[in-house]
């Protein structure tokens, strides 16, 4: 099976999506799948406003309609709801061609967060796209019912896995005897890093990651230590240096960083939210509380070995197979049986 997967965040962000599909790459292929990927990389790109790091593709029908002609995929899914997404909705639409949508990320909270967009409209908007597919994938179970709650329909569960290889507990301390408070992710608004920042909790907080909030953080918490970005194997010795993962986001979906917390043996610190909720298991693998710094102190006394066991339940070969298996196959109709939308 060929699967042709139409990205609009893609190398050299750093991000859960992007992680998600540089993996799934990997772990299809036993499976007798192959991934085609249509990314920013095939288009020329402007940087996204109030977020520099970020290129989106300047729409390109043509170039999208050619790529994907010469692809000939058995099944297409459209990973976010960028121009390369919709573009490549709309030549499903216009070829009859059925499609697979996932919802990744949260952005009719950020929008507001940031620009104070309604969040309503954001949703209408996204309703749009996802419900003319054949079916829209996420991680967990309470992102689900909210979703289904606010009129998505044909809602389809893809779980992720974590490398357990890779991220796992070490004998290592990187940052100092104290306790150590670690949070890894983008440094941006919506990650609610302030949270973290400003709990009065012992020894040191450390912030691995890089993004647009950065510098502002930095100066307002000279305290924490800003470790910028990591390569893996830097990455997989700053999870093993750490006594909690203080995980202070309300709005992600998932939290790929809290399953390689996990793998490497350190409790995780959360609100009772979406992602958290799903993931961890409160008083095993965390502690989930309103209250951020008492979750933190708490969290110290779990038993590490327990949380790694239960890291270990995800896999990415599982992720594949279930990301597969809720894919649609090609259908052969003419050009005009479907109108563009």
């Amino acid at each position: 099976m060929r699967v042709l997967v139409a990205t609009d965040a893609w190398r050299p962000q750093i991000n859960g999506v992007v992680h998600t599909y540089l993996h799934l790459v990997d772990a299809v292929r036993p499976l007798g799948a192959e991934l085609e990927l249509l990314t920013p990389d095939d288009y020329a790109t402007v940087p996204c406003p109030m977020y520099s790091e970020i290129r989106l593709a300047v729409p390109g029908y043509c170039l999208t309609a050619r790529r994907i002609e010469d692809t000939h995929p058995d099944a297409i899914h459209i990973a976010t709801e960028g121009p390369i997404g919709w573009m490549t909705r709309r030549w499903c639409r216009a070829n009859g061609m059925p499609y697979t949508t996932s919802f990744h990320t949260r952005f009719p909270e950020y929008l507001w967060g940031r620009f104070g967009v309604p969040s309503s409209l954001v949703y209408a908007f996204e309703r749009r796209f996802h419900n003319t597919g054949a079916g829209m994938m996420v991680a967990t179970h309470s992102l689900a019912v909210d979703l289904q709650s606010r009129g998505f329909e044909n809602i389809r569960p893809w779980t992720r896995g974590v490398d357990t290889r890779r991220f796992r507990p070490a004998p290592v301390r990187h940052f100092g005897a104290d306790p150590v408070f670690l949070y890894v992710g983008r440094v941006a608004r919506e990650k609610n890093l302030e949270a973290f920042l400003s709990l009065d909790l012992p020894g040191r907080k450390v912030v691995v990651g890089t993004g647009p909030e950065a510098p502002r953080l930095a100066t307002r918490f000279p305290d924490a230590f800003f470790a910028g970005r990591k390569s893996a194997a830097e990455l997989a010795d700053c999870y093993a240096s750490a006594d909690v993962f203080v995980f202070p986001s309300r709005t992600d979906t998932f939290g790929i960083v809290l399953l390689e917390a996990m793998a490497s043996g350190l409790p995780i610190a959360a609100f009772p939210v979406t992602g958290p909720i799903d993931i961890v298991s409160p008083g095993v693998t965390g502690i989930l509380d309103e209250d951020l710094a008492r979750a933190a102190m708490a969290a110290m006394g779990l038993d590490r070995n327990r949380i790694r066991a239960e890291a270990e339940r995800f896999s990415w070969d599982t992720a594949a197979r279930q990301f597969l298996a809720n894919l649609v196959p090609a259908r052969a109709t003419s050009l005009s049986s479907v109108a563009a939308g």
